[in-house]
């Protein structure tokens, strides 16, 4: 079962949550963050990507970025930009979206959890990216961000979670630049506190990483490599724990995940038709944007026109939790044997694009000439992500993308006891 723990936050005062605030380091090129940050010394920027404090081009792997990242976050506490609460606490962090608000419970995730699979994951995870946020967390000794989790929805936490929001106000309250509101409350009571513990322990068998797999992979190797450091290691350490987003599966969504591919492989467009249809009923769409209304349908669009793409019989396996999924029926019809892409993690001819763009943005990179095909997708379900996770498969990469994204800043959780 889940093990949770309340932790006292460290976190911006009212008046400055939306100068802190900002989005996770790995939605950003460096150029876009140091243009995000630009005019506001208040940003976490300055601490996630310490590297817009220094020279355009700079290494943002080296030893000076990550100490300055900590100067940063020293510099912050000291002048009160960030201030850590002085009791243990829950938190709520909500965020809406097209007027639908999703609330998810803030608190320490167990290490152990992690590495005894209490905690699921669906995606492969990068050594390079791991250790880039394994140093950042050792060198701030700190949890700078946090992880989105889904859990399995439990009745009695959502009653607790509502009695809080609907009986005070929340402690930030804001709509960011995108659009997305995020709002914070504090659960400061202790009989709460200690339900919300004790319900995690008995009424959920596992929670899921969502978003987030190298901070969660980094936050439990760093806290693995502590203990396994600390010969008076008592199971009680701050550092057991790492920073979660946990939020109920029943309020989440996932959106589309589509690709684009750069070439036909040498083929014609008449040629690549004739090969898909080999695998789908292909039925032209004309100018008209298609997109798919459910699993097993595909959008295309090729030479300033949309194709309906219906997978045929045989090209899927309902019952098999990867074989079920469109990206596995794309991947195994079109990309690999007919565009010869093998590794879609390595190879530089395809893109994955966010529905958040919207399906304009698929032929709008067909029609400025760097890709020449696009493929949009129905997304992906949450139960079939907690099919893969619990059948210990993994999801094919750029499988899931889910909006919003967390805010970072909202509250930190320090590994110090």
């Amino acid at each position: 079962m889940a093990k949770i723990k309340p932790f006292k936050g460290i976190r911006p005062p009212k008046d400055l949550i939306e100068k802190v605030a900002c989005l996770p380091y790995d939605v950003m090129s460096s150029d876009e963050a140091r243009k995000m940050a630009e005019g506001n010394p208040n940003s976490l920027l300055h601490i996630t990507r310490a590297e817009i404090d220094f020279p355009i081009g700079y290494d943002e792997h080296s030893d000076e970025v990550y100490n300055k990242s900590l100067s940063n976050f020293q510099d912050f506490q000291k002048n009160g930009t960030l201030i850590q609460d002085e009791k243990e606490m829950y938190y709520i962090y909500a965020q809406t979206m097209d007027g639908i608000t999703q609330y998810g419970l803030v608190a320490g995730a167990s290490t152990d959890d992690y590495l005894n699979d209490i905690i699921k994951k669906h995606e492969l995870t990068r050594p390079d990216k791991e250790q880039d946020r394994m140093v950042n967390i050792k060198v701030n000794n700190a949890n700078i961000e946090p992880v989105f989790f889904a859990y399995p929805a439990v009745s009695e936490i959502d009653t607790i979670i509502k009695e809080v929001v609907e009986g005070k106000d929340p402690e930030y309250n804001f709509t960011a630049e995108d659009g997305f509101g995020h709002h914070f409350w504090v659960i400061d009571n202790d009989e709460m506190i200690s339900n919300l513990t004790e319900l995690f322990a008995k009424k959920v068998p596992f929670t899921y990483v969502a978003d987030g797999h190298h901070r969660t992979a980094a936050a439990a190797l760093v806290g693995a490599e502590k203990r396994d450091n600390n010969p008076k290691h008592t199971g009680n350490e701050e550092y057991n724990y790492f920073l979660v987003v946990h939020f109920p599966d029943n309020q989440l969504r996932i959106i589309d995940y589509n690709r684009v591919v750069k070439d036909l492989n040498g083929l014609s467009k008449e040629e690549f038709l004739s090969k898909v249809s080999e695998h789908f009923n292909v039925r032209n769409n004309g100018g008209e944007i298609y997109k798919p209304g459910k699993l097993h349908e595909m959008g295309m669009y090729l030479d300033n026109e949309w194709y309906a793409l219906e997978a045929k019989e045989g090209t899927y396996d309902d019952n098999d939790p990867i074989g079920v999924l469109d990206v596995t029926i794309l991947t195994k019809t079109i990309l690999d044997p007919i565009l010869d892409i093998k590794d879609l993690r390595r190879s530089k001819r395809i893109d994955f694009i966010g529905g958040i763009r919207g399906l304009k943005e698929l032929s709008k990179r067909v029609d400025n000439g760097d890709n020449e095909v696009a493929f949009a997708l129905f997304p992906v379900s949450m139960q079939q992500l907690i099919n893969i996770a619990d059948s210990g498969n993994i999801m094919p990469p750029k499988t899931t993308w889910f909006e919003p994204k967390l805010r970072s800043g909202l509250v930190i959780h320090s590994l110090e006891d």
